[in-house]
């Protein structure tokens, strides 16, 4: 399945793609095959880093804290939260690569209570400044049993943030967040009481593992 995020981006490559293979062919017909086979590649590397994999949830456990993304685990900390929160959080990080599943998800159940974008710089998603200094944004989903703080990281590659919970929306978990577009990462803070459950260098899989508990 392809993410609907991807339409555009595949229409362009295919429609350039095909230009250039009609071009190639008339003017350097030698190298009509080199071109084609090409412009393949990269039609499929872009159509794979759309995918939309279905990763219904079959029973909502909102004490349980899913991954938001695909990706590896690459900061635990305990750090100071200083967009709304102001307190100290467990921040748990996984980066994105652009081999990864890019679409974002609720971990759990609750009400948006604050949503804000910030627009910044494109450094490398595993920077330690990039959480602060990126393309961003910020999202807070207060439930049943705690609140977390999620950001949304644009990387050096990723230039576009998408985002579909916008504040005051009561959300179920599993249900899509966003998308970002090529490399990236997703940053997670939660309450100081949260059960870790995953370690550095971890692969996770959005929906299906289980990052903390609260």
């Amino acid at each position: 399945m392809i993410h609907k995020e991807g339409y555009l981006s595949l229409a362009v490559v295919a429609t350039i793609s095909l230009l250039l293979t009609i071009l190639t062919g008339i003017f350097w017909g030698n190298l009509y095959q080199i071109t084609l086979f090409l412009s393949i590649v990269i039609f499929l590397i872009v159509l794979q880093f759309f995918r939309n994999p279905n990763r219904s949830i079959a029973l909502i456990d909102d004490r349980k804290i899913l991954a938001p993304a695909d990706g590896k685990i690459v900061v635990i900390e305990q750090v100071e939260e200083t967009e709304y929160f102001h307190n100290q959080r467990k921040k748990v990080s996984i980066f994105m690569s652009p081999f990864n599943v890019h679409v974002n998800r609720i971990p759990f159940s609750g009400l948006i209570k604050y949503y804000k974008y910030h627009p910044g710089k494109y450094l490398v998603a595993w920077h330690p400044k990039s959480s602060t200094e990126n393309e961003r944004t910020t999202t807070v989903i207060a439930g049943k049993y705690g609140d977390a703080l999620l950001r949304q990281v644009a990387g050096a590659l990723a230039r576009r943030i998408v985002h579909y919970t916008p504040q005051g929306l009561e959300v179920s978990q599993g249900e899509e967040m966003g998308f970002i577009k090529f490399g990236s990462r997703v940053d997670l803070y939660l309450p100081l009481n949260a059960k870790i459950l995953v370690s550095l260098d971890q692969k996770v899989v959005g929906n299906r593992t289980v990052i903390a508990e609260f």
